[in-house]
């Protein structure tokens, strides 16, 4: 019987644009991404360096911009949160039948990014869905790593076969899975999480 639900952010309950911020990088002379920046984002979205430690390793690697072009190529990935997602979410919320997490590879700039974008009102709405709201940043630990979810399992003191984790990547679903957490790989544009009863 499933008591626990995580939710991943990005693209379950606010919508992305994942390719935008190369389309931005495109526009500003760069055609590919080097590994060391993927590298630097992974440490980033751990916590594992300061955003304007970030902004400024990157502008080092991108010497043909500046830290502000950069920042708003970053953002760029952040697009709305519909209002039935955050609906949907405060229902859930109220039924009380599960206990419910959210667990997100994010970063501080995007965080903030989104608070300013979505409204700090509906933001807290949102935050406060949750018994606990996990931030990879805050944590410093990130998906598809499995010690993530060993974290929450064992921080909230939760069962694996008892808890549902939804999330649009496949690689952090199947950690989950490997762990006994049962999981829904939702496939962004043809699924949405307002069908979530459905997959229980």
């Amino acid at each position: 019987m499933i008591k626990n639900l995580i939710f991943d952010f990005g693209d379950i309950f606010i919508n992305l644009d994942k390719p935008a911020t190369f389309r931005e990088l495109e526009k500003l002379g760069y055609m590919e991404v080097q590994p060391d920046m993927l590298a630097l984002a992974k440490q980033y979205e751990m916590g594992l360096v300061s955003s304007e430690g970030f902004l400024l390793q990157l502008n080092t690697m991108l010497p043909l911009t500046n830290v502000e072009h950069i920042q708003h190529a970053w953002n760029a990935i952040i697009r709305d949160f519909p209002e039935y997602r955050l609906t949907f979410v405060e229902e859930l919320k109220q039924e009380n039948n599960y206990r419910l997490f959210l667990l997100s590879n994010t970063n501080d700039l995007h965080i903030e990014y989104v608070k300013k974008t979505m409204g700090l009102d509906r933001f807290e709405r949102f935050e406060t869905c949750f018994e606990q709201f996990y931030l990879s940043h805050e944590i410093h630990m990130r998906k598809p790593n499995s010690d993530i979810f060993e974290f929450v399992l064992d921080q909230n003191q939760l069962k694996a076969e008892e808890t549902f984790f939804i999330d649009d990547t496949k690689e952090n679903t199947d950690t989950a899975q490997l762990l006994g957490i049962k999981s829904w790989n939702l496939q962004v544009g043809n699924e949405d999480i307002i069908d979530l009863k459905s997959k229980l």
